[in-house]
């Protein structure tokens, strides 16, 4: 069984540190992001498919260096062709039953019970859905008793969304499915949901957690849910260096701690340094960065090799 992810975008939210490095290999809580779609995926899934446009040389060098238990094909596009055309332009490699992930969710979704559902129902495909309090930033998705989707709407007005369930942006579609895709640039959302509702396409609510991470508010949101699961106050080294104080939960890789103030929230990638006086929380440090002597570092992301001069604040910023 296949998977594809669509991970076609730039990363524009999240730059300038994607003006280094794609989206995907972002760490995230230890792994890269991609991994936290990789890894979870059900043991029938041998093979992954990553529809990339973007710096697709530096993930075809991580997946060289980094066995993640499947295949891994990577194909390009000259340009971003929106969710539907990338689908499209991989179809050739999808002739059973495939999964398909948009590349910013990080989810707690149980994609073996999703399967199962998907195989009973025996629809065109199946959509993850999540509620949400305000659903008109997003796809919404009415359905009907049986679970079936009888109407989707993209962004609908405030107001006017039928539904609070939301297109969670994770699927299980059969091939037929890629007869309603027309080359070139296409939205799945806007021009090929609305339109396959009688071939019967299902919802599948689940629970626990639901982030588009793509943000820096977003992924480093995604971080600390990840690391309340179970990353908690790891280290490069046997025991913290005196001076050194660790709130909450954190994942700490390197050994170059000078006495500091760390957490909660913190992912310091093994390279980093942190010296002495330094404040960090709710923060990405990053290898080869510098939290210099006295720094504060709050709710950011701080990209490879960059520094943060001695006594200088820092807040709710991308540095790279």
């Amino acid at each position: 069984m296949k998977a594809v992810i669509l991970a076609g975008g730039l990363g524009t939210r999240l730059r300038p540190l994607t003006f280094s490095m794609p989206k995907p290999l972002i760490p995230m809580a230890g792994p890269p992001m991609v991994r936290h779609i990789i890894d979870p995926l059900p043991k029938e899934v041998d093979t992954v498919i990553l529809a990339v446009s973007y710096m697709k040389d530096l993930l075809e060098r991580y997946f060289r260096e980094n066995d993640v238990g499947r295949d891994i094909i990577l194909i390009n596009e000259d340009e971003p062709m929106g969710t539907g055309g990338a689908l499209k332009n991989v179809s050739k490699w999808l002739d059973d039953t495939f999964f398909a992930f948009n590349g910013d969710v990080i989810c707690s979704i149980d994609l073996t019970t999703m399967l199962e559902v998907h195989k009973a129902h025996r629809g065109i495909g199946t959509m993850a859905l999540w509620p949400v309090s305000d659903p008109s930033a997003f796809g919404v998705a009415a359905t009907d008793d049986l679970g079936r989707i009888t109407t989707f709407q993209e962004k609908p007005p405030k107001g006017k969304e039928l539904s609070n369930k939301i297109n969670a942006g994770a699927y299980i579609f059969e091939p037929a499915l890629l007869d309603h895709i027309s080359e070139g640039v296409v939205s799945l959302e806007r021009e090929v949901f609305p339109h396959i509702l009688h071939r019967s396409l299902y919802g599948y609510t689940f629970d626990g957690y639901w982030i588009d991470a793509g943000t820096r508010e977003n992924f480093l949101c995604a971080q600390h849910i990840l690391l309340d699961r179970g990353q908690s106050n790891t280290c490069g080294i046997d025991n913290y260096p005196t001076g050194v104080r660790v709130i909450g939960n954190n994942l700490i890789e390197t050994d170059y701690l000078e006495p500091s103030t760390i957490g909660p929230n913190v992912y310091v990638e093994n390279g980093a340094k942190v010296c002495r006086g330094a404040t960090i929380s709710n923060s990405l440090i990053m290898e080869g960065a510098i939290i210099g002597n006295r720094a504060t570092v709050l709710n950011c992301m701080v990209g490879p090799g960059a520094i943060v001069d001695d006594g200088v604040t820092i807040s709710d910023e991308i540095l790279a």
